[in-house]
């Protein structure tokens, strides 16, 4: 069992030997700008070393910022950060990949990116529309394109040393396992919802079987219904443990073997987040098996429309 001080600071190996990335990380995915450059900030400073933005989030230029800020102060320097960012489905076609990759780098005013995501594997009809839609209403998909080669775009970007490591993001097991049985340079981490309503236990422990981090958005629920941090198998936990729900939930999602990413504007929960400590295994186990409800909070598996983004934002 992990030792009670330094689940936190926990970090992953990555299967093409790049780095290792931090197990708990911030996720960006906050529409007011403002408060995405505070938060971004406050998460730094609070001791997250993982930072996730997207072309989609709108994010990153606030959260660059934000990161310059601090490397300017001293306190942390670039390499202390493991920087995600994510291909938006209008930049499928291949050559797109390489232009939004280096517009992100941009926003965010880095030289190199940690880890580069394709953000669902569904090509939207290419363009400046992120949401392109038919005059009914309905998404238009890019039929020209595959997953695979969006995928062979990105080992370029490997290839010219600017993208440390490439991976998935909103797939299932079927689509991830088409990309490593071809792939070149094999996917680093599949991004996906889950939580104790979510666990996705054949995805994750093919994961595992193959060197690859799972990394799970999503983890206390997205103040969605039903609320995950109220369900009783969880507060009953936190009382006796003397935790928040939010940091048991964190903490069963780093002792069952994933990364995950935590979002907050509040400072002070941004803190809370922060200190997770390690759970007793029965206790991890008492989740794991006490909770049967399953319930996916995210659409965007089925459409890749991001469920989580208002249209139009």
């Amino acid at each position: 069992m992990p030792s009670t001080d330094n689940l936190r600071d926990k970090k992953l190996s990555l299967n093409n030997g790049s780095s290792a990335m931090p197990a708990l990380g911030f996720g960006t995915l906050i529409p007011d700008p403002v408060a995405t450059r505070v938060a971004t900030k406050a998460a730094l400073e609070a001791g997250f070393r993982l930072l996730d933005t997207a072309e989609r989030y709108r994010t990153e230029t606030e959260v660059g910022e934000a990161m310059q800020e601090v490397f300017k102060e001293g306190k942390i320097q670039r390499d202390d950060v493991f920087v995600i960012t994510k291909l938006w489905n209008t930049n499928h076609r291949p050559e797109r990949v390489k232009p939004a990759f280096e517009a992100s780098l941009k926003k965010l005013k880095l030289d190199f990116i940690d880890l580069y995501l394709i953000h669902t594997p569904f090509a939207f009809q290419p363009g400046d529309d992120q949401d392109p839609r038919d005059a009914n209403g309905n998404v238009i998909y890019d039929k020209a394109v595959t997953l695979l080669d969006t995928w062979r775009a990105l080992e370029g970007l490997v290839d010219e040393g600017r993208c440390k490591a490439i991976g998935l993001s909103d797939v299932n097991l079927e689509q991830v396992q088409r990309i490593v049985d071809v792939a070149r340079i094999k996917p680093a981490v599949v991004h996906v919802e889950s939580h104790p309503y979510l666990p996705e236990w054949e995805l994750l422990n093919y994961c595992k079987q193959n060197g690859i981090v799972l990394q799970a958005f999503a983890p206390l629920g997205h103040s969605s219904e039903p609320k995950l941090l109220e369900d009783p198998v969880i507060t009953a936990v936190a009382r006796r443990v003397n935790k928040t729900p939010a940091q048991v939930l964190l903490a069963w999602a780093i002792q069952r073997g994933t990364a995950l990413l935590t979002t907050s504007k509040t400072p002070s929960r941004i803190k809370e987040n922060f200190e997770v400590s390690a759970l007793p295994e029965d206790t991890v186990q008492e989740i794991t098996e006490g909770i049967k409800l399953r319930v996916r909070f995210n659409s965007v598996v089925e459409t890749g429309v991001p469920g989580f983004i208002q249209r139009g934002k």
